[in-house]
Parts: C-alpha cells; sequence; structure tokens
C-alpha cells in the first residue's frame, strides 16, 4: 500500500493554522519550520549518496536460495567506490547485481566482504563509471543513535527508486530479530528499535539524523507492527577502516549465543545479589547482562560454560554490552582469554580460545547431478545445536532431490555405506561411483535430526554433467570454478538378466480368474527429465504403463509422466529390478507415449494382455484393474458411463501438452478416479481400455483421469508387433469439440444432415465442430478450416466422433465438407508431418531455456512471431534479473532479426560476456517490448541441446570452468 508522508502534511497543518490564526505559540511554530528546512537540506545531500540495488544471488548456498531482487544501500567511501548494505543482500554465495545512483546513472557493483554474523556487507563499484553527478559519501556515526532521536530511513522501500520514511528511536538495546530457523539470523549484537514502518527492498537503507550522519543501518522489520530493526554501525564503521587501511578484518568468536537479559532474569538465573549490585555499579544505564543461550557442541566453549551462565568479565575487564564483546573478541583471535561468569550463585573463571569465525564460515560450495553442496556453517549450526561442519546440501535437487517439498536442510551422513564428514570426503567418494548407478546415501534434516533417512537415487552425471567446485574470490568478486572430474566413469552394463517374480492380482470372482495374471503386463515408468522443456511442469514422474509388446518391449503409458523425450528412462519390473528405457513415440493427440526397454535383459514372465476389436460402450461393465497412490494394483467391477470427447482445458500461463480431439470412456465411479493408470478389461482379461491420467490446468491437483479405448491404439500396437514404431503421423492443426444438435441447427445446419446424423447414430446425436486452429510455424501456410467450422463429413463419411477424425494420421489430405457461417462448402485439408512438431532443439542463454513454439503453444495462438520461444528462466538468471519473460518469443537481438533457433544462436554465441545486449520481445499477448540483458557467461553459459538421428547431445559455447 502506497503511503502518504505524514511529516509534510503535518508541516502543511501547521502552516495553515498560522494564517488562520489557530496558535499563540509562534515560536514553536517557527522552530518546527525551521527543523523541517534543516531536514530538507540534509535529505537533499543524504540522498546522492544512497544507491538502489538490483541483484541477484546465483545459487543456493548456506541460508540464502538463488533469487532476484531489490535493496539499498549507501556510499560510505566514495574514493574507493564502497557501499554499505545489508549482509543478507550481498549474501554468503555468488552475487551479481548492479547499483542505481540518485541522477539514474548505473554501475556494476561486486561483493568485498560480508560479516559472517552482523546483518552488514560491503560492495565496490568503480567511481569513474559514474560520469555525471558528483559522488557523495555518508560518515558512520553509531554512538549518535540514543532513545528519542529523531531519524529519517531514506532507501528504496516497497520497489520505489527512493522513498523517505520518518520515526524516532525507541530502544537501543534489542535483541536481534529472529526471521525464522532456516533463514538467515543476525545474534550476538544489540539492534534498535524504531517504527518507520518500511518494508520490501528498503534492507540496506541509511537510518540519518537530522545532522545527515548514518547512526544506524536498516535491516528488517514487524510484518504485524510498524517495528523496524536497524543494526548499530560500530563494527561496520571498524570493518570500512580495515578496508581503507588495506587490513584483514579480523572476527573472533567462542561458538556460543549470547542474550541480553534484565537483571531480574539474570539474578532468577544464578545471579547473586552481591554481583548484580557490582554490575549496577559498573553500567548504571544499562538494564542487564550478557548471558549464554546455548553453547555449540564441539567448540572452543564446549564444557566450560553453559546455558543460564551470566557473564561477568573478559580479561578482568566488566563486559554488559555486544558492542565491547566484540571489540575484544575481534582483537583478540587466536589467543586465550579468561572468561568469569557466574553459574548458581558462584564465580566461575575460564580460559577460552578465540577462534577465528572467517574459519568457520564456508566460502567454497559443490556442483554435482543438478544438486549444491557446502560445509554446514555456523549460522545454522548455531540454529539447530549442532557442531559446525559436515556436508549440507543446500540445494538438493537433479540426481539428490530426496524430497518433494524441501529442497535445502539436509545433512548427508554416508554415500554407498561411507561417511562424509565433509566435501572434500564428499567428492573423493562420488569420484568412484559410475554415471547411472543408484546411489544409497543417509541423511537428517537439520529441523529434525532425530529421524535418519534412507534413500536410494538414479545418479545423473550425463545431462547434468558438471562436477566442479566454486570458491569465493573476494578480489574479483566472482567464485572460481574448477573442475573436479572431467567425465565419470562409464555406466555399467547388464551383463546377465536380470530375474523378477510377478505375483497375481488377487480377484475372487471365478469367472474372471484369468485376470489374475494380469500383473505381468503392468511395469513402473520412471521418466527423469534434466531441464524444463515444454512447459512440462515435473522432474521426477513415476507411473504403471502397460506392456504393449511383451516381445520387442513396448510400454504404453501416460504423456503426463513421459511429456517428451529428452529425459532419462528407468522400466521397474514387478517391483524388484530396473532396466533402461528410452522414448520411441510420443502422440500428438491421445496423450500417450510408448516406451521401449531390452527384453534380453530380463528374466521375468512379462506378458501383453489379448488386445479387443470392439469398443466401449455406455452402460457396458467391465472390470477396472488400477493402480493406486501406493503404486499397488486394486480392482472393482466398474460400469462405461459414457463414451465421449473429452475436454482438457488449456494452460493459458505456461502452454504445455495436453490430450486433445480424442473420444474418452467415463466411469461412475470413485476407485479409479484415486488411481493414476490402469486397464479396463473383460471377464477373460481381454483388454478394453488404458486408465490414463490426463495433465490439465493445475497439475498439483493430479489432473483428469479417463480411459483411452484400445481401437484407438491398435494400428500403432500392431506397427508395434513387427518393430515398427510410427514415425511420422499426420495431424491436423486444429482442435475439435463436440456440438449439440440444437446449437448446429442454430449455426446453419440442415434438417436432411440432422436426419442422416440421426440415422446413423447409436448412442447420441453430436456434432464435431473446429474450436481452435492452431498457429501455423513460420514459412507454414494456415489450415483452410476456420474456427466455429462444423464437420458434416470427412472423406465423405459422416464425423459423429473423434474417433472419426482418426483417418488423419495416415493420410496427407483430407477432403471437408462443412457449414461456415450458415453456408455449406467443400475444403481440402493438408495435414503436418508429427515430426515437425516436436521439439528437437533447445537452446540455454543468460539461464533461459528457448525452444522453437510446441504443440501446445501453437494451440492457443492464431500466429506467432517468431520459432524463438522462451519456455522457462532459472532463479538467479540474467533472463529473470532483467525481466525476459517466460511464454515469450524474441524476434530481434541488437536489431537482427532472430525468426528462428539456428540464427538466434549463431548471433548471440558471438555476443562477449559482460556485455549488455538488446533484446527485442514479444510476449504471448503480441505485445511487443523491448529489454536489455547483460551477458554473464562465468556463471550461465550457453549451451545447447540438439536432437540428431534421434539422439540427444549436448553443446557447449564457451563454457567455463
Amino acid at each position: 500500500m502506497i503511503r502518504r508522508n505524514s511529516t509534510k502534511d503535518s508541516d502543511q497543518n501547521k502552516r495553515a493554522h498560522i494564517e488562520d490564526g489557530y496558535t499563540s505559540d509562534s515560536s514553536e511554530i517557527f522552530e518546527t519550520i525551521d527543523r523541517s528546512d534543516k531536514w530538507q537540506k540534509t535529505i537533499t545531500k543524504v540522498v546522492k549518496a544512497v544507491v538502489s540495488i538490483q541483484f541477484s544471488q546465483i545459487s543456493n548456498f548456506d541460508t540464502e536460495t538463488s533469487l532476484v531482487s531489490e535493496a539499498t544501500g549507501f556510499v560510505v567511501d566514495r574514493d574507493r567506490g564502497i557501499i554499505l548494505t545489508n549482509r543478507h543482500v550481498v549474501g554468503p554465495g555468488p552475487f551479481c547485481g548492479y547499483a542505481v545512483f540518485d541522477n539514474h546513472e548505473e554501475a556494476v557493483v561486486k561483493p568485498v566482504y560480508r560479516d559472517p554474523i552482523h546483518d552488514f556487507g560491503f560492495l565496490q563499484f568503480n567511481p569513474r563509471d559514474i560520469k555525471h553527478m558528483e559522488l557523495s559519501q555518508l560518515e558512520l556515526y553509531p554512538d549518535l543513535a540514543q532513545v528519542g532521536t529523531e531519524i529519517r530511513v531514506v532507501g528504496n522501500d516497497a520497489g520505489e527508486k527512493l522513498s523517505i520514511l520518518a520515526g524516532f528511536i525507541s530502544r537501543l538495546d534489542r535483541n536481534a530479530p529472529d526471521y525464522g530457523s532456516m533463514n538467515y539470523n543476525d545474534f550476538n549484537t544489540e539492534y534498535i528499535q524504531a517504527a518507520a514502518s518500511a518494508s520490501g527492498g528498503s534492507s540496506g537503507s541509511p537510518v540519518i539524523n537530522e545532522d545527515g550522519y548514518a547512526i544506524a543501518l536498516q535491516a528488517g522489520g514487524s510484518s504485524e507492527a510498524s517495528t523496524d530493526f536497524f543494526l548499530p554501525v560500530f563494527r561496520p564503521l571498524r570493518a570500512l577502516e580495515c578496508i581503507r587501511k588495506s587490513l584483514p578484518i579480523t572476527r573472533g568468536d567462542i561458538q556460543v549465543e549470547w542474550k541480553l537479559r534484565p537483571f531480574d532474569e539474570c539474578r532468577r538465573l544464578g545471579l547473586s545479589e552481591a554481583a548484580e549490585a557490582e554490575a549496577r555499579k559498573h553500567f548504571p544505564s544499562k538494564i542487564g547482562l550478557l548471558v549464554v543461550e546455548l553453547v555449540l557442541p564441539e567448540g572452543p566453549s564446549d564444557g566450560l560454560l553453559q546455558e543460564g551462565d551470566t557473564l561477568i568479565s573478559i580479561e578482568d575487564e566488566p563486559v554488559s554490552t555486544f558492542v565491547r564483546m566484540d571489540e575484544i573478541l575481534d582483537e583478540r583471535v587466536g589467543q586465550t582469554l579468561k572468561f568469569v561468569i557466574q553459574r548458581g550463585g558462584e564465580y566461575l573463571t575460564q580460559q577460552i580460545d578465540i577462534e577465528d569465525i572467517h574459519a568457520i564460515t564456508p566460502n567454497q560450495y559443490v556442483e554435482l547431478a543438478g544438486a549444491t553442496f557446502n560445509d554446514l556453517s555456523y549460522q545454522l549450526a548455531r540454529t539447530f545445536c549442532v557442531p559446525v561442519g559436515g556436508v549440507y546440501i543446500n540445494d538438493a535437487s537433479g540426481s539428490f532431490r530426496v524430497s518433494a517439498y524441501e529442497d535445502s536442510g539436509w545433512l548427508l551422513e554416508s554415500v554407498q555405506n561411507q561417511l562424509v564428514e565433509n566435501l572434500e570426503e564428499f567428492v573423493e567418494v562420488m569420484k568412484t561411483i559410475p554415471d547411472m548407478t543408484r546411489v544409497n546415501i543417509t541423511y537428517r534434516h537439520i529441523s529434525d535430526l532425530h529421524i535418519e533417512h534412507y534413500h536410494s537415487f538414479y545418479l545423473d552425471r550425463h545431462w547434468c554433467s558438471s562436477f566442479r567446485i566454486a570458491t569465493r574470490n573476494d578480489d574479483t568478486g566472482l567464485w572460481d570454478f574448477k573442475t573436479l572430474q572431467d567425465k565419470p566413469l562409464p555406466a555399467v552394463e547388464i551383463k546377465e538378466p536380470k530375474f523378477a517374480k510377478f505375483f497375481d492380482i488377487p480377484i475372487e470372482d471365478p469367472t474372471r480368474q484369468a485376470c489374475r495374471a494380469l500383473s505381468n503386463s503392468f511395469v513402473l515408468v520412471r521418466c527423469i527429465t534434466p531441464i524444463i522443456l515444454d512447459s512440462y511442469p515435473f522432474r521426477n514422474q513415476i507411473c504403471h504403463g502397460v506392456v504393449v509388446d511383451a516381445v520387442n518391449g513396448y510400454i504404453l503409458i501416460s504423456r503426463k509422466t513421459v511429456a517428451h523425450d529428452l529425459c532419462d528412462i528407468i522400466v521397474i519390473i514387478a517391483d524388484s529390478i530396473d532396466v533402461p528405457g528410452k522414448v520411441v513415440f510420443l502422440h500428438p493427440h491421445l496423450n500417450y507415449a510408448i516406451v521401449k526397454y531390452d527384453p534380453s535383459k530380463v528374466t521375468a514372465d512379462v506378458k501383453a494382455p489379448k488386445f479387443s476389436d470392439k469398443p466401449l460402450k455406455r452402460g457396458e461393465t467391465t472390470l477396472f484393474i488400477g493402480s493406486n497412490s501406493s503404486y499397488r494394483l486394486v480392482t472393482e467391477e466398474v460400469q462405461v458411463s459414457a463414451v465421449e470427447t473429452a475436454v482438457v482445458p488449456p494452460t493459458y500461463l505456461a502452454p504445455r501438452y495436453r490430450g486433445c480431439n480424442l473420444q474418452c470412456v467415463m466411469l461412475d465411479s470413485q476407485l479409479p478416479q484415486e488411481c493414476s493408470s490402469g486397464m479396463l478389461v473383460d471377464d477373460d482379461g481381454t483388454l478394453r481400455a488404458f486408465w490414463l491420467s490426463y495433465l490439465g490446468d493445475d497439475p498439483k491437483h493430479g489432473g483428469l483421469r479417463m480411459g483411452l479405448d484400445v481401437t484407438d491404439v491398435k494400428d500403432v500396437i500392431e506397427s508395434l508387433k513387427i518393430n515398427q514404431v510410427p514415425e511420422d503421423l499426420k495431424v491436423l492443426d486444429a482442435t475439435f469439440y463436440t456440438l449439440p444438435v440444437l446449437q448446429a441447427r442454430y449455426r446453419g445446419v440442415n434438417q436432411d444432415w440432422i436426419t442422416r446424423y440421426e440415422t446413423e447414430s447409436e448412442d447420441q446425436v453430436s456434432f464435431i465442430a473446429v474450436e481452435k486452429v492452431s498457429a501455423p510455424l513460420l514459412n507454414s501456410t494456415h489450415t483452410p478450416l476456420k474456427t466455429g467450422d462444423i464437420i458434416l463429413s470427412l472423406n465423405n463419411k459422416l464425423v459423429h466422433s473423434m474417433r472419426d477424425l482418426g483417418i488423419m494420421y495416415k493420410s496427407d489430405r483430407l477432403n471437408f465438407k462443412v457449414v461456415r457461417q450458415m453456408k455449406e462448402m467443400d475444403i481440402e485439408v493438408s495435414t503436418l508431418s508429427t515430426q515437425s512438431l516436436n521439439t528437437s532443439h533447445v537452446v540455454i542463454w543468460c539461464g533461459a531455456i528457448i525452444q522453437r513454439p510446441h504443440l501446445g503453444v501453437l494451440q492457443q495462438m492464431e500466429k506467432i512471431p517468431s520459432e524463438v520461444y522462451v519456455t522457462h528462466r532459472s532463479s538467479g538468471g540474467p533472463a529473470l534479473q532483467y525481466g525476459l519473460a517466460s511464454v515469450s518469443f524474441i524476434t530481434h537481438i541488437n536489431d537482427i532479426e532472430t525468426p528462428d533457433l539456428e540464427t538466434f544462436i549463431n548471433v548471440v554465441k558471438d555476443i562477449p560476456d559482460n556485455t549488455y545486449t538488446k533484446i527485442r520481445v514479444v510476449s504471448f499477448d503480441m505485445v511487443p517490448v523491448a529489454i536489455s540483458i547483460k551477458t554473464n557467461y562465468h556463471y550461465f553459459p550457453t549451451s545447447e541441446f540438439k536432437k540428431e538421428e534421434g539422439v540427444w547431445k549436448s553443446i557447449d559455447h564457451g563454457k567455463e570452468n
């Protein structure tokens, strides 16, 4: 919500009172005006030092996830180009960003320091990049922050370029705010509290007094109140002086979290009255002392300090504030100091080693099989009171995706029964594991260490080929990559057939005993996709398929499970053994794919069912055998409630494949709707229909579930029996729907046609009409069919249902008689090759996945502006950072037309790194826009996936290691 500046309104009201004679205290009024003028002059000076920071955190690391965001910072050293902002902006991991100054000039920034604990960090820019304004800087004066001080927060509040928020400091001794256990949290420092109502984007704003000094750093706030939290700038000031003097920024710690507790609470925890009196004498203005909140196991203080201990002194100096504690520890790294505490009313003296916090702060991560790993940090170890160290999965993606709900927070304990206690041990173990191996790991979630998890996963190092380590380089601001293994060990081939035993389905009905053995026709198919393609939303799907040819190893599976062929297929037989498979056929309309495996690798009684020659009809009773959510086969006698045209709704936000132009079997029963796959069979085991899942507009809710009659796929099954996979089905570039007779009559179908349909129909009378004509690819022509055409006949035969359109799959040309705008006409229509519709080329550029528009896109558009279609953007990439939208078309690069992928890749591969590139884009709604993107090949190199002779190949363009 946009907020009006209340201070300005207040001043205007007071001036109105003066003019109207409503006040007699003129000295107070003029003092207020003078102070307002002073603030105005101060703000005018301050805004020249404040910058908006547009940034991306490239990769998941430690507590942070990859993202694109904005924040605020301010120049604290104009000569060196040093900007102070929050640590959660600079981030612990890879960073890329730029600063926008008051006059809207921009400068690239790089991280030069991020504090390992406190919420501040420094970015650096080249002062020479700002050519049209005089640089200004703010001075840090932490001692000027006092209760009652009037302040302004000047920053990029709520995404606005510049906002000025007013308030008064209410507290100086607040404990650090808690933003949640899995997030970054500051600790062991006081925070300043005020009510300024700052919101998103204001992180890193300077908190200034009326003299224009930065007395604190905006860090966070409460979403339930107008309260804001500011970090005192004592430690940022010290770190800045170290940078200016080219000195290391030493940071000391003893792996203890402290809390500032009031004296009364300290006394309840064991502080003696005498010690309290002495502390109050030393610190008359303080409310309490520092108390141990927790001690990390295996840290320097383990066994020496306990929770509830009250700090009295360090090296015989009484200490009551975090500021002084930090000063002492930061100056004594590597030394042993004397700590005096009180426990149970007694003084205890402990000698504790001061540890370098930087040494326990991770500055490396490993990329492997689509996931990333780093050593467990002090930040997370403190949150859950565990020892610092261990292999932390900060992005459990790719092969290491161990949960559908949590991508981070996992602690890896062992790999292939070998303990891995740090990144080095983990890397050495993974080097010995061949590609496409089943890998066993044990792991725990850091939020629930009581539960040990065991998982077996399929290792993908052929699609996700990167196996490298990234190390932070504070000189360049980049993370340097080093390849750990050029190629994985080759996959181990299956030499001896694997044996598996099927168990019959428990069916008691004596008339259906032949159906018991149909368990031998079900196999599980797992589909693993390395990238987002065709806007398909899933990366790892598993579902039962039906073996349609046991001799040659062909399986029919829903396209909700296998949407495209840029994937790995694993066939699991009898829940016992697995063998690799591959996608050999994708039906463009009927929602099924054909997967093949090598039967010679299996010793099992795999059988294909008998196939019916007659389609199911409404009212028929049949036996349903389906796979439930636990992948167990369940049965139920069901009745066919309808055989009708299915309407699978399109997805407009991310167009993807959907079943269309199909006749589906509907069941009046609940159990089939709980099963993702299955069969409808006769009593003798003859297969009548496949039960399939259909991907609708909301994939989170499982999509639709309907039957596909076996007669609709019989031609394909027959060709598979002679080991011939259909390579080039023909399709119409249009989608159709059913039209009731009444609507057909209104739209011009005469009684003679209606009578003919009524005479030939067996169930119900309906007409087929054109729902939508698909957009043609470039250099292609529109079909002569038009939206709204009512189909009367196809090749001189009446079209009662979608099944009657099936002749298109084998025909180059079709003759239609249609009713268009109340007139009958004959139309000759050419069909399209399905080979031209399947995706066979993908470009990954600037973090965007770019392909030719797939069928799902063409079905929802009238025309396409180019064949360079953005289907997905990675989080943290330049495409997202600079606003290249998904579901859009790139038409020009640097004003060079890019009508197709070949032209596009030839243009972009010659664009240098760290170069702004002008891009002309057209949205899905055909709205043109021009944007610029800065290339970043260090983190986001250009690459391709290209299908050649039926095999996908990966091509890298200038990939950095």
